[in-house]
């Protein structure tokens, strides 16, 4: 699969992606199964998110360095859900598929939230403490613009994560700086570690906050869907340039693809038995091959 995006001929299809999706939750659940630790419920949750992100959305350079300069950047915010990251970023060819027998463990490259220090291509950010990552992503879209950079900025957060007081403050900031090169994508599932958000901390309608704020705001109703992740982000896209910055409000299911991780809060942060992780490999069958 092309690690840039050059035209329509290198676009991977629909089944494509799908398939890509299929083994990406593999990969995620085999991860944390092998160290009985990681997050697999938001991991589930937005695994169609970032394969579409990193197969057709962004504008990737064929190399990695931190400058990124010439191409869009992503920052991940809630590293919690390493595991889809970690999965789609050897799967799009940034390090060896291999290296994810490594996940969690001493000295490996793949922590369970993202660390810059030991160099893994791809990780741009340390995203372990939450409510931090949208302020880098301003940080790196204001640079885009201060260099006559072109290319956009994307970033990911929970929604629980919202319940951080920094994000407001970068929002407001946003709004108030006119950073437009940014589209900050929300991931609805209305679940966090210790329950439903309504019930931990209640958010009211986080559409109204970001548009009382003054960001543009696009709603993906099917946020496990990749076409309607692609035509949702390519609203977002075209709302970029006009002055404001951009919220996609992604609604997806935690523990999406698993019959008993999903409509529950319970897999935030659980790794799955032997005999459940049976169960959840056999509702995802082997696509790309196994690592």
């Amino acid at each position: 699969m092309s690690r840039k995006k050059t035209n329509n001929l290198n676009m991977p299809n629909t089944q494509q992606l799908e398939d890509l999706t299929t083994q990406v939750r593999r990969d995620i659940l085999r991860m944390v199964h092998k160290v009985n630790s990681g997050h697999p419920g938001g991991s589930l949750g937005c695994a169609e998110f970032f394969v579409a992100l990193y197969s057709e959305i962004m504008d990737r350079k064929d190399h990695f360095d931190m400058d990124g300069i010439g191409e869009d950047l992503f920052f991940l915010s809630n590293g919690h859900i390493s595991p889809v990251y970690y999965s789609v970023l050897a799967r799009t060819g940034y390090f060896s598929v291999d290296e994810l027998n490594t996940f969690r463990l001493i000295n490996s490259r793949l922590q369970g939230h993202p660390t810059t220090h030991e160099g893994l291509p791809g990780i741009r950010i340390a995203s372990g403490s939450l409510g931090q990552g949208m302020s880098v992503a301003l940080g790196a879209a204001q640079a885009k613009k201060l260099n006559g950079d072109k290319h956009l900025v994307y970033s990911l957060h929970g929604d629980g994560e919202l319940q951080e007081g920094q994000n407001w403050e970068a929002i407001m900031y946003a709004s108030a700086k006119k950073v437009d090169n940014l589209i900050s994508t929300i991931d609805l599932n209305g679940k966090q570690i210790d329950g439903a958000t309504d019930d931990v901390l209640p958010m009211g309608s986080i559409k109204a906050k970001f548009e009382a704020f003054g960001w543009t705001v696009i709603d993906i109703e099917e946020g496990n869907n990749i076409e309607a992740i692609l035509k949702g982000m390519a609203e977002a896209k075209a709302e970029t340039g006009k002055g404001k910055p951009v919220c996609v409000l992604l609604k997806t299911m935690m523990g999406n693809g698993v019959d008993f991780m999903m409509h529950t809060h319970a897999w935030h942060g659980k790794a799955p038995n032997d005999e459940q992780l049976e169960s959840a490999l056999a509702q995802n069958a082997e696509t790309l091959g196994d690592y």
